[in-house]
């Protein structure tokens, strides 16, 4: 079988899945085994795909037996491969996640039971900007994924995750139309949005124009990948949805518009023109993400901080360029996907946990929740960058490719990550020491729940008069038990372990990014697998 010729199958399954979950619509029962079907199928599919291409061949898939540039074609090579397999395997876990609390929490089958189509549909429009080979079907792909999110986002219908989900529609409607204008712009140049056709054709054109097609369609990938400055309705927009669509979200909406960006720097504008401002943009990305962060006394904003202030180590590979740079920072995107997601989840088991993700309200976590504990502080310390984890060794091939030949702006982007990694921690041990290192009676604004269950573990603890860790230790399980599903704990466990998986087979794996790299800033093997020959 050869899995390359299926890729198709990554948007169509979750679509036809999607209907078939609609059409189910009174039986969640039903929707969850769908949904789920799907998605393990999905999986298996692009697993299949990423083994294919692994060794470094390039396969497009000419849509209708139409050939480029006239017709839709879409791409599986490395780098879309990977990204729809770590998509795939983020909104799988997180999926579990929520089919886990909607267990616990007894959901009854509503009028209309949206979430499953909608999930689907997002998964569909995220595989297809991966697979998209031209600048339409991406800006499709774009379209599909802001319809079902925003349904994803306002879930619920409260005051909070309307005017949420308005800021994020409108923001990006407006990125939309400068993608829109954009291609308008490059067809009415070129005479065609087919990337490869583009790769050759670009290089015709005038600096000018040139110039102006390609900081239109930063902008617009910009606004999608949450770059500074357009990124100030990210944190006000993922806090108030639901723990499992935050989670989704964190992990893959900006990693959409970071690909097109990687995509589209190495194939259509390989010159570099616009580094200098790329790096510029990453610098500030990162420290005032990170500075946002640091502010926030809510668990879920600062998370929301971090993410976009991570964004800019993505940018900054970018801005580098080179195949050290570009395999970092591909790299770097998968280890960011997984712990990012993983510790949205965290905050939403903290959330039930506790009733709060707010810092200021609680304590104690650590005697109280041991599981809870371990799950936060595994990607915590990832995400700061501590050895030998994959945060640090993504941030280390992403600096040590600056560093070779750099000038003094690049240096000064040096400096700007290595703040942002201190603070980064900083950030952490912070929450570390608030949330499950004090006593909850210590709490700025004390839980008296968490106060009560942290005396009664500590009475267990000192029971009949002798120290006895293990029944304090018991009862600390028994609570968190009780109101952490089972379900929930291991589908979070599950991206953690991806995290740790990504540290112990960085060698192959940044090997892979390597040879990824090196095909995306040669060009040849996309151009030629797209355009027919002569």
């Amino acid at each position: 079988m050869n899995f390359l010729d299926l890729a198709p199958l990554a948007v169509v399954l979750p679509i036809i899945g999607a209907g078939a979950a609609f059409l189910a619509r009174r039986q969640v029962r039903t929707q969850r085994l769908i949904t789920i079907g799907v998605l393990c199928l999905t999986l298996v599919l692009e697993a299949g795909m990423l083994a294919t291409v692994w060794g470094g061949e390039s396969y497009a898939i000419h849509i209708g037996g139409w050939d480029s540039p006239f017709g839709i074609a879409l791409m599986v090579d490395g780098f879309s491969s990977f990204m729809l397999l770590i998509s795939t395997l983020v909104s799988l876990a997180v999926l579990f996640f929520a089919t886990s609390q909607g267990l616990a929490d007894g959901e009854e089958p509503g009028p209309v039971s949206v979430f499953h189509p909608a999930y689907l549909i997002l998964l569909a429009g995220v595989s297809n900007a991966f697979l998209a080979a031209d600048l339409f079907n991406l800006y499709v792909g774009f379209e599909i994924l802001l319809t079902a999110s925003y349904v994803l986002l306002t879930l619920g219908g409260t005051a909070e995750r309307i005017r949420a989900g308005t800021t994020y529609v409108v923001v990006s409607v407006v990125s939309s139309v400068i993608f829109l204008m954009a291609i308008a712009m490059t067809y009415a140049a070129t005479g065609t949005v087919n990337m490869a056709d583009l790769a050759v054709k670009l290089p015709e054109l005038d600096q000018g124009p040139q110039l102006i097609l390609h900081v239109l369609l930063l902008i617009a990938f910009g606004i999608k990948a949450a770059v500074f400055p357009l990124s100030l309705w990210l944190p006000d927009s993922y806090p108030t949805a639901p723990a499992p669509v935050t989670a989704v979200f964190a992990g893959l909406l900006t990693k959409v518009g970071v690909y097109a960006i990687v995509r589209t720097e190495t194939l259509l504008f390989p010159g570099g023109v616009v580094n200098a401002g790329l790096l510029v943009v990453a610098a500030l990305t990162m420290v005032i993400g990170i500075l946002g962060a640091l502010a926030q006394t809510d668990f879920k904003r600062m998370l929301s901080f971090t993410l976009t202030s991570h964004i800019g180590y993505l940018i900054f590979g970018v801005a580098v360029g080179g195949p050290l740079a570009i395999a970092a920072t591909i790299y770097y995107v998968g280890h960011h996907i997984i712990v990012q997601t993983s510790l949205f989840m965290v905050a939403g088991l903290i959330e039930r946990r506790a009733g709060s993700s707010n810092v200021t309200k609680l304590g104690s976590l650590a005697k109280l929740s041991p599981a809870l504990s371990l799950l936060f502080f595994i990607p915590a310390i990832n995400l700061g960058g501590i050895p030998p984890f994959s945060g640090f060794l993504g941030k280390f091939g992403l600096l040590h490719a600056a560093v070779q030949d750099a000038d003094p702006l690049t240096w000064a982007v040096v400096g700007a990550g290595l703040l942002t990694s201190l603070l980064t921690l900083l950030a952490i041990i912070r929450v570390w020491a608030r949330i499950f290192w004090r006593r909850a009676a210590d709490a700025e604004v004390p839980n008296q729940e968490l106060v009560d269950e942290a005396a009664a573990v500590a009475a267990e603890t000192v029971a009949g008069g002798a120290q006895n860790p293990s029944l304090g230790m018991k009862l600390a399980k028994e609570l968190e038990a009780k109101s952490l599903p089972w379900g929930m704990r291991y589908a979070t466990g599950s991206l953690v372990a991806a995290g740790i998986a990504l540290t112990i087979f960085a060698g192959p794996i940044f090997q892979f990014c390597e040879r990824v790299a090196a095909e995306l800033i040669a060009r040849e093997a996309y151009i030629t697998a797209i355009l027919p020959l002569g």
